[in-house]
């Protein structure tokens, strides 16, 4: 049976209709109030974005039980707000879950439209069944996220494009270019050359070989197992250049460093490296600090463990706060990309 509403001449409308045009005129009011709130374990980025939005962060309380277990609460009115929860989703497994509550509390909170910012998006790497009997863990976090009220996805880098596919809702994949192409442009690059750490990272590479008009080598990796390399083979000529690594994420380094590694018995001059997530576990500082890399640039995605001479990290505050602004006044993000 269909509900129905009457205007104010007395006209019958759908419910669902009526519903669905007061969503529509909703979203397309500019003026309405943006919210920002972070998550506990991205708080330091999310202040810098909030600065450069030019407001400051909503007021969240996390509250916990004494068996662990969490409560975030919203201290301020959400109703019918643009929501906005940044949080990365690295380990532990709690900042996912207490990205999940936060938006669960503004959904029942009646917030307008709910998009949670990801600058890491954890269990990336588990896109696809490759072997039997493993979990596709990429889809079950995005429908872990839409099931608890989600409208929008915000994140940089995913591992693979095509996980944006396993999302219903609009995904704002925003590129790392953004901020390095501009810091590379400030180095020599006279006698640089572009590479991939493996063969999946090369159209990553490969779109900063065209931008600066340089050359591409690949490094083929063979695995033993997970975090574990057999070997490496440098395909292409490195002699005498410049090499910069290009990668999604760094994670033990034991690519990077083969790589470096292989890229300099092959004649090579320096080797320095660009990784947008800095998760580096295990003893991936330890490998950093006696590995053949000039340097390691990061961004600040993920926060760093402790400091190294070798690890520069650059902001993507900025970036994160123009994308924000921009889904607001409902104007391009593609706008952001380095030749959008």
């Amino acid at each position: 049976m269909t509900a129905y509403f009457c205007n104010l001449e007395g006209t019958r409308i759908p419910r669902a209709l009526m519903i669905r045009d007061f969503s529509s005129k909703t979203m397309q009011n500019p003026m309405i109030e943006v919210k920002l709130f972070a998550g506990t374990q991205s708080q330091y980025l999310a202040e810098k974005i909030a600065d450069f939005y030019g407001q400051k962060l909503g007021d969240v309380q996390v509250n916990r039980f004494s068996d662990g277990e969490m409560q975030p609460v919203i201290n301020e009115s959400v109703r019918g707000s643009y929501s906005f929860f940044i949080q990365s989703t690295f380990s532990p497994m709690e900042n996912l879950m207490e990205l999940l509550l936060m938006i669960d509390a503004a959904k029942r909170a009646s917030a307008g439209y709910i998009t949670a910012v990801i600058p890491y998006f954890g269990y990336a790497r588990q896109d696809r069944k490759d072997k039997p009997r493993v979990p596709i863990s990429a889809k079950l976090v995005a429908s872990l996220l839409e099931a608890a009220g989600v409208d929008r996805i915000m994140t940089m880098d995913l591992h693979a494009d095509q996980i944006q596919g396993f999302f219903n809702v609009p995904v704002d994949h925003l590129k790392s270019e953004a901020i390095y192409v501009p810091y590379l442009q400030e180095q020599d690059l006279t006698n640089a050359i572009f590479a991939s750490p493996d063969v999946g990272g090369v159209k990553r590479a490969r779109m900063y070989a065209q931008h600066f008009g340089k050359e591409l080598v690949i490094c083929d990796k063979q695995r033993k197992r997970a975090n574990e390399i057999a070997s490496m083979t440098v395909i292409g000529e490195v002699s005498g250049a410049d090499v910069i690594l290009v990668d999604d994420l760094v994670d033990t380094a034991g690519t990077l460093c083969k790589a470096a590694e292989a890229i300099l018995e092959k004649g090579a001059n320096s080797v320095r490296a660009l990784c947008t997530h800095p998760v580096l576990s295990g003893k991936a500082y330890e490998n950093i600090e006696n590995s053949m890399l000039d340097e390691l640039i990061v961004s600040d995605t993920i926060p760093l463990r402790q400091a190294s001479p070798k690890i520069k990290v650059l902001s993507t505050a900025k970036l994160f706060a123009r994308a924000i602004r921009n889904t607001h006044e409902h104007r391009s993000i593609s706008a952001l990309f380095v030749g959008g």
